[in-house]
């Protein structure tokens, strides 16, 4: 396997199509517009139809492209608090923990973290009254969470859908390292994905 293919957490042996110049680009232009035909993003690419049409299907069929949705602003759909909840749970609970979260439908996003705390989620609501209820009244009621600190989100500086590796600079020649970074495996259990 070269170093541009990844193995897939999908079907055992699945391997990524490699993120060629070609392939980094036509995600970059998805990223700004995933409703763009494909003969507008050939051209914007600059190569056949039937060649973007063949990778955008061969980067979806791999897993490199996991679906297609529209972009919201929360505040316009009336949700106008965001926050951050890091909740510890306590050992032996991770899978409680986890089959519960992913019965929240308040829950947009959760991570497993190294650190002080086991895990991040992020909550939306039309109102502070609505994150405290719910983290009080839902996320620290389980029996599993140990501890549940909230930070209300006051303001969304940078928001993409996602990241790719064309995106992040090459930082190594950089001197101006500033402290330390502390890295905490995670415990038993904590690190399988959600």
């Amino acid at each position: 396997m070269s170093n541009t293919e990844k193995r897939s957490g999908g079907p055992a042996g699945q391997i990524h199509p490699p993120l060629d110049e070609v392939n980094l680009r036509i995600l970059e232009i998805l990223r700004e517009d995933g409703r763009i035909s494909m003969s507008a993003l050939a051209e914007r690419v600059n190569v056949s139809r039937a060649s973007v049409y063949s990778r955008v299907e061969q980067l979806t069929a791999s897993g490199v492209i996991a679906g297609f949705s529209a972009m919201i602003d929360p505040g316009k759909v009336g949700l106008d608090i965001c926050a951050l909840v890091f909740v510890t749970v306590h050992p032996q609970s991770w899978h409680r923990f986890r089959e519960g979260i992913l019965q929240m439908p308040d829950v947009e996003y959760c991570c497993v973290t190294t650190g002080e705390h086991d895990a991040m989620l992020i909550v939306r609501s039309t109102d502070v009254g609505g994150v405290h209820d719910f983290v009080t009244g839902v996320v620290a009621a389980r029996p599993e969470v140990k501890s549940v600190v909230s930070v209300v989100v006051l303001d969304e500086v940078v928001r993409k859908s996602y990241v790719l590796p064309s995106d992040i600079p090459d930082r190594s020649g950089s001197t101006n390292r500033l402290g330390m970074t502390r890295f905490t495996t995670a415990g038993n259990g904590r690190d399988t994905a959600l």
